[in-house]
Formats: C-alpha cells, sequence, structure tokens
C-alpha cells in the first residue's frame, strides 16, 4: 500500500467534514453573548466620562481664590488614584456582586472570576467595571467642592476612602444590582441621580458643616480665580456627560441615541433658565450663572437621560435652575459654608432630578401605576439622602476629632496650595 492509497480517504473525510466545523465556529460567532459595536461604544463612553474628572477639575479650579487654585484641582486627580484602588480590590465587588439586597460581598475583590470571556450583558465584564469605576472615582470628587479651601489633604484621601466604601458602594448595590432594593422596587435612576449626586452633594453639606466656615472677609470668600478655567470645565463636563448618560444602557441603540439628545437638551433650558433668573435677580448674566446652570441641567437630567423624550427633558431642564438657584440662596439663610455649591447644584439637582423622572418618564417600570412609581422615587431619595447624610456627618466628625480634618488657621489664610503642596498655581515673576 502506498502513501497516496493512504492519505485518499484522510483527505476525503477532510473535506466532507470542513463545511461543517466552518458552520459551527460561525454558530459560536453568532451565539457569542459579546457585541463588538456595544463594546466599542462602551469603551468610548469610558473614555468621556474619564475625561469630565479634569473636566470637574477646571470647574472647580477656576472658581476658588488664586491661593487655593492647585489644591482644589488636586482633590479631583487625588480621587482618581485613590478610588481607582479602591474599585478594582473591592469597591466593584461590594457594588455588583452577591444576592445581599444591601451590600455586596468579596467574590469580585481583585476581580476574581472574571476573564476574556466574561460578559455583562453584551459587552465584557472588564468594561462594565471600568465604566462603573468612572463614577466611582468622580462621585467623591464632586464633594471636594463643598469643603474646598479649608481642608488637609490627608483627611481627604481618609474620607472619600471610607465614605466610598460605607455610601457610594451600598447606595450603588441598592439602585444599580439586580438584588438591590431599590431596584427591586423599581425605583428609576438610569445613571446616577441619586448614586451620584444626591449623595455626593449631601456627603458634602454634611462634611460642610462639620468642619465650618472659611476664614477670612465673607465679601472676599467668593473671588472666582479663572472663570476661563470655570466656563472651560463646564463644557469639557458637558462633553464627558455624553457618556455618562448615553453609555448607561450599556449597548449602542435608540435608548442610546434618546439619552444623548436630552443631555444637550436638557442644560441647553438650564442654562437659559439660569441666565433669565440672574438678569431679573441682578442684572448681570454671568459666565459663572452660565457654567453653573448647564451643569444644573446636566444633573437633572442624568436619573431620567434613559426614560423622557425632548418635551420632558425642557421641562426639566426650565425647572431645575430655579430649584438650585433658589438651595444655594439658602445657604446665606443656613449659614453653612458650601464653598463650590456642590449641595446647591448636585445635592438638589440630583434629588429634583429623581422626583421629575417619575413624572415625565415615557414608559413606568414594569407593573407599577404613576402613584407607585412616584412613591417609589420619594423613598430612594429619601433613603439615599438621609444615608448619605448620617454616615458622612458621622465619618466628619470622627476624622475631625481623630487626625483633625481642617488645616490650621494660619496655614488656611497663606493658602493652601503652599501649605500643603509646596507650589503656586500661579508663579507669576
Amino acid at each position: 500500500m502506498n502513501l497516496h492509497m493512504v492519505l485518499r480517504p484522510v483527505l476525503l473525510c477532510f473535506f466532507f467534514l470542513l463545511p461543517t466545523l466552518l458552520m459551527a465556529e460561525g454558530e459560536t460567532a453568532v451565539t457569542s453573548p459579546i457585541d463588538k459595536s456595544d463594546t466599542t461604544w462602551m469603551l468610548v463612553s469610558c473614555a468621556l466620562v474619564f475625561f469630565m474628572i479634569p473636566g470637574l477639575s477646571l470647574f472647580y479650579g477656576g472658581i476658588v481664590r488664586s491661593k487655593n487654585v492647585l489644591s482644589t484641582m488636586m482633590h479631583s486627580f487625588v480621587a482618581i488614584i485613590v478610588m481607582t484602588l479602591q474599585w478594582t480590590i473591592f469597591g466593584y465587588s461590594f457594588a455588583f456582586s452577591g444576592e445581599n439586597p444591601y451590600i455586596g460581598n468579596f467574590d469580585l475583590a481583585f476581580l476574581d472570576g472574571i476573564d476574556l470571556n466574561s460578559a455583562t450583558g453584551s459587552i465584557p465584564t472588564y468594561v462594565h467595571f471600568l465604566f462603573q469605576g468612572m463614577f466611582a472615582i468622580i462621585t467623591p470628587a464632586l464633594i471636594s467642592g463643598a469643603i474646598a479651601e479649608r481642608i488637609k489633604l490627608s483627611a481627604y484621601i481618609v474620607f472619600i476612602l471610607v465614605w466610598s466604601t460605607l455610601v457610594y458602594d451600598p447606595v450603588a448595590h441598592w439602585v444599580w444590582s439586580e438584588s438591590g432594593w431599590l431596584f427591586k422596587m423599581n425605583a428609576l435612576d438610569f445613571a446616577g441621580g441619586t448614586v451620584v449626586h444626591l449623595i455626593s452633594g449631601i456627603a458634602g453639606l454634611s462634611a460642610a458643616i462639620v468642619i465650618g466656615k472659611r476664614k477670612g472677609d465673607p465679601g472676599l470668600l467668593t473671588h472666582p480665580n479663572n472663570m476661563t478655567y470655570t466656563l472651560l470645565g463646564s463644557g469639557l463636563l458637558w462633553f464627558g456627560w455624553f457618556g455618562f448618560n448615553a453609555g448607561s444602557g450599556l449597548g449602542v441603540n435608540g435608548l442610546a441615541a434618546r439619552a444623548f439628545l436630552v443631555t444637550l437638551v436638557a442644560p441647553a433650558a438650564a442654562g437659559a433658565s439660569w441666565l433669565l433668573i440672574e438678569w431679573y435677580h441682578t442684572k448681570k448674566a454671568t459666565a459663572l450663572g452660565a457654567a453653573s446652570g448647564i451643569v444644573a441641567g446636566l444633573v437633572v437630567i442624568t436619573p431620567a437621560s434613559g426614560f423622557v423624550g425632548v418635551k420632558g427633558a425642557i421641562i426639566m431642564g426650565l425647572l431645575v435652575s430655579p430649584i438650585c438657584y433658589l438651595a444655594i440662596l439658602l445657604k446665606g439663610k443656613l449659614k453653612y459654608d458650601d464653598t463650590l455649591d456642590a449641595f446647591g447644584i448636585h445635592g438638589a439637582g440630583g434629588a429634583f432630578g429623581a422626583i421629575l423622572t417619575g413624572i415625565f418618564a415615557l414608559e413606568l417600570a414594569e407593573g407599577m401605576t404613576f402613584q407607585s412609581q412616584m412613591m417609589a422615587q420619594i423613598i430612594s431619595v429619601v433613603a439615599t439622602g438621609f444615608y448619605s447624610f448620617v454616615v458622612s456627618y458621622l465619618l466628619a466628625v470622627v476624622i475631625e476629632r481623630t487626625i483633625g480634618f481642617r488645616i490650621e488657621e494660619d496655614k488656611e489664610i497663606t493658602g493652601l496650595d503652599q501649605e500643603i503642596h509646596g507650589e503656586k498655581g500661579y508663579d507669576i515673576r
């Protein structure tokens, strides 16, 4: 028997079986849960949300006095460093693992059990981890706006690390994890009205109450050093917010397109509303007012972006500016020092947006009536806001009485840039 006679039946079998093998390979590709288009969009959304953090640093950095511009911007960048590690080691696991309705467990700590084939919906779980991680980074950075110009960097690091573990991770689990108690109640929060904005604004308020007002002449405390930074920062926040909201559907579809659209419309309406109010109240239409109105509009549409249409977005934008404007004026009456109005915009705007989501949603959650949906929205606002205030207040008190939250008075007067960092934001010679 020669070699040709041996190979002939083997080759025939191979050619007969080849179509079957190719078909099986094709079927495997079709049934794979990971969609390349969704994955691409979500990676872009991750980058967009990350870009919001330097945008926030510019927004905040431009409003403070020149002696504190660098330290204020550093709060946002320190949050990137601290929260990236916290989220990787255990934060993501606390937010998105387990069956407990209140908090996750350590099953996904250090991303254990996740590999290249792991999927969350139609995207790799690695991408879900990254996208949600951007939210976990920017949320504690928002808090810094309420307590800027008077806090120690070491105390700030301890605060955001512990706060994220005790407040952000559990609340994210309540609202966005399938086992969370507010998720099961069908409370609507598409991209973080309660999870991001309300709880950070409330945390900033509670910390500001504990550490007290800034030292100095009240008339000189509000003296922005660079409004061009703030205006540019608001634009970068708006740009990144398209990923923040439109990415929260975790896919490329009509839902993402509509969320993108209302993220454009609502801030425009809010900016117009804020400028009109400001003109009526002070006869000036300021750059700070335009920037504040834009951010208020972004905040209010965040929980609703996946549920409302253009009409609802415009109404929400028009309504949120007077609410936030009044909340900012209220701090003078109540005599607390929210340096950059973190509570006035993010706290008030986030709560208002969560409530309006139930009113303007095009479709209610399955099995919900308007009354039950509104009740779910109100419960979510009260529960997350109250929880954040209590834990944040107690945490701020513990830090103040141990390592000290507030910097020494003489250093505060000199300026945090020089005293904490040994540098100047502006070194003009």
